[in-house]
């Protein structure tokens, strides 16, 4: 899984890439037919959304170190997006995404330097179906299936670092980094507003469930205890702008 999400930008860019070509496909197809009765087409493009996951566990922790609570409204993300409509199943259209974003917190205190970063991302396959009885417009149901990630790094700083020392630890810098690894399933409502027959406006929201944590500490260690409620489980929003054809 940890491969699969390091390739996600790389999956991302293929993904797009074989988008465009089906497109241009799918318009040469369209200019023998008049009238559609399933929506068609397909396209891709930039998607920020906002993310809203449990950091309570994590907060309690923090507040020991003597960190500022991190955000509970949630963080920023981007990342991109795409789909077609398969056509030989109405309605039915796949697709891919994939997501990433932080949020940290900082202080200093008595010549001492805390800070703690939150990052979460991920990705996967999409499955959408168009609801049939909603004209110009698309709204569809569907879920992403794939793999996700969470990554915690705290520091504590207070001596300065020089490249002969660099490998000398002292009680005085330190360095953790926690990383849960998880499956994600994640039920979504998408609509698409065409602005113009090659561009839509995108809005949608979604619930990722994540299974299977793996949580890790500093280089690929195991670490026992952690709250069960620290996952990758949150509610998001979002919204974007599409490239394509659309025909809805």
């Amino acid at each position: 899984m940890v491969n699969l999400l390091r390739n996600n930008e790389r999956f991302m860019k293929y993904f797009f890439t074989v988008i465009t070509v089906l497109i241009i496909s799918t318009n040469s197809f369209s200019q023998t037919q008049k009238y559609f009765d399933a929506p068609f087409g397909g396209g891709g493009g930039f998607i920020p959304a906002w993310y809203v996951p449990n950091v309570d566990p994590l907060n309690l922790k923090l507040q020991e170190i003597g960190i500022p609570a991190l955000s509970k409204s949630g963080l920023f993300t981007t990342g991109g997006a795409g789909f077609i409509y398969i056509g030989f199943v109405k309605n039915l259209r796949i697709g891919g995404m994939g997501f990433g974003g932080s949020m940290s917190e900082s202080v200093s205190k008595l010549g001492t330097d805390y800070e703690a970063i939150y990052s979460i991302g991920g990705g996967g396959l999409t499955v959408e179906y168009t609801l049939p009885f909603i004209k110009n417009i698309g709204v569809s149901l569907g879920a992403v299936i794939g793999g996700g990630s969470i990554t915690i790094e705290t520091f504590q700083n207070n001596t300065g670092f020089t490249w002969d020392k660099l490998n000398e630890s002292t009680s005085e810098n330190s360095f953790t980094r926690l990383t849960d690894n998880y499956w994600l399933f994640t039920p979504t409502l998408n609509v698409e507003i065409p602005l113009y027959r090659f561009i839509a406006l995108r809005l949608g929201a979604g619930y990722q469930f994540t299974f299977g944590n793996s949580w890790e500490v500093n280089n690929n260690q195991t670490i026992s205890g952690v709250p069960d409620d620290l996952n990758g489980d949150a509610f998001f929003i979002q919204a974007g702008i599409f490239a394509g054809f659309f025909s809805f």
